[in-house]
């Protein structure tokens, strides 16, 4: 009873997890919106996204498992599908002529990987452990991608060291995520669901750790900005003083020797 109880808690909790890791980039978004430009984001985080919820969301329901077992995982990675899709939209929309073409062929290659999945589990294999370990297989090898994607943003942060392209609110969904999925599927004892929080895990506190880390020089750089400044403004104000005193010394002398 009680490990019924904690597994649905943990369950409610990598839902909500999820939910906010998959709505953290609507503050990208909102800025590619204002913008009308998808700046140096990536595409690639969005469609591994997708790919990773169809494939999950195909996984727990009851034609791959047995009956509504892995009902919570429907629910939020059916969010997650609607979510993931409105932002390769808007990331097509507003991205150049010569990257739509790009989106457009990955997005292609996504729906493909997903279909044959599902086409095969459905069509070609005959029973649940099978169509799980299919299904399972393909999904834990995406969802290591996934929880891999940031590397890039963290390689730029990296290079050019700035935070600015890698938020702070998605690393902390991404890492309070995984390690509640990691929890669940030892729980459940589903190496589906725990295996690609082994990696999403580490990854997730490396990535927290360049945030702050390249956070911090950044304020301690815009306060070494403004101390010169500041500076610089006393340092003005100084010579002016001195030029009015220069000044008064000679209209003295003048009228002295008057």
């Amino acid at each position: 009873m009680f490990s019924e109880t904690l597994r649905l808690a943990v369950a409610v909790l990598g839902n909500a997890a999820s939910v906010s890791l998959y709505a953290a980039p609507m503050v990208t978004f909102r800025r590619v919106i204002r913008k009308k430009s998808t700046e140096e984001f990536s595409c690639i985080p969005y469609m591994i996204g997708l790919l990773n919820c169809l494939l999950f969301t195909w996984y727990g329901l009851p034609i791959v498992s047995y009956k509504w077992e892995n009902f919570p995982v429907v629910t939020v990675n059916g969010v997650g599908i609607v979510l993931e899709f409105c932002y390769v939209v808007i990331y097509f929309w507003y991205s150049s002529p010569k990257t739509k073409v790009k989106v457009a062929m990955i997005t292609t290659f996504v729906l493909a990987v997903f279909g044959v999945t599902a086409a095969v589990s459905a069509f070609v294999l005959h029973d649940s452990p099978h169509r799980k370990l299919l299904v399972g297989s393909v999904g834990l090898c995406v969802s290591v991608a996934l929880y891999g994607s940031p590397l890039v943003a963290m390689k730029k942060v990296i290079k050019t060291k700035s935070v600015e392209f890698m938020p702070l609110a998605l690393s902390l969904c991404a890492f309070s995520a995984s390690v509640l999925w990691l929890a669940y599927g030892i729980l459940v004892r589903d190496v589906f669901f725990a295996g690609p929080s082994v990696v999403g895990t580490p990854l997730s506190i490396l990535q927290l750790v360049i945030y702050f880390k390249y956070r911090k020089e950044r304020v301690v750089g815009e306060a070494k900005i403004g101390d010169l400044e500041k500076g610089g403004l006393e340092l003005e104000n100084v010579v002016e003083l001195d030029l009015e005193l220069g000044k008064v010394e000679n209209i003295v002398t003048k009228c002295e020797q008057c």
